[in-house]
């Protein structure tokens, strides 16, 4: 198994991936409209300076991906200015629970350090149950979980 950085090559595997994400989240958030939904601007994450597309792949096959892109804080009281958000998690589900996903945070939180960046977030989806128990062995906590209502 190895990670790299994607490239413009790997576009059609990853839109592949952004829809498997989009099936995963659906029973989640009942606000998705149907038909086909794109999250990211794929080949500007890939080209962008603030960001790092990765993908893993296994025997010339590519089976995971996710991104990092340095945000700006939005508010006056954060104890850091920037911060790097990581999206795009995704591995495909027959090699799920071989520590792929691990792989990937790992290089993605390296990237940051060397960027300077000591706050690293993301989201996932509080009813997500094996996602969230992925990220808190990982060592990332709750911070914050969004309400909603239709009216």
């Amino acid at each position: 198994m190895m990670t790299r950085e994607a490239t413009e090559q790997d576009l059609e595997v990853l839109l592949e991936f952004e829809q498997g994400i989009v099936s995963a989240e659906r029973p989640f958030n009942s606000t998705l409209r149907d038909g086909e939904i794109h999250y990211y601007d794929l080949l500007q994450l890939i080209q962008s300076e603030d960001s790092l597309v990765l993908v893993t792949e296994e025997n010339n096959e590519v089976i995971a991906s996710g991104y990092a892109r340095i945000k700006k804080t939005e508010n006056n009281y954060s104890d850091f200015d920037q911060y790097a958000y990581l999206g795009f998690m995704y591995v495909k589900p027959e090699h799920r629970g071989k520590g792929v996903n691990k792989l990937l945070l790992d290089e993605l939180i390296r990237w940051a350090r060397t960027k300077g960046i000591s706050e690293v977030r993301l989201d996932v989806y509080a009813q997500n149950e094996s996602a969230v128990k992925a990220y808190e062995k990982a060592g990332f906590e709750s911070l914050l979980i969004t309400m909603r209502m239709k009216t």
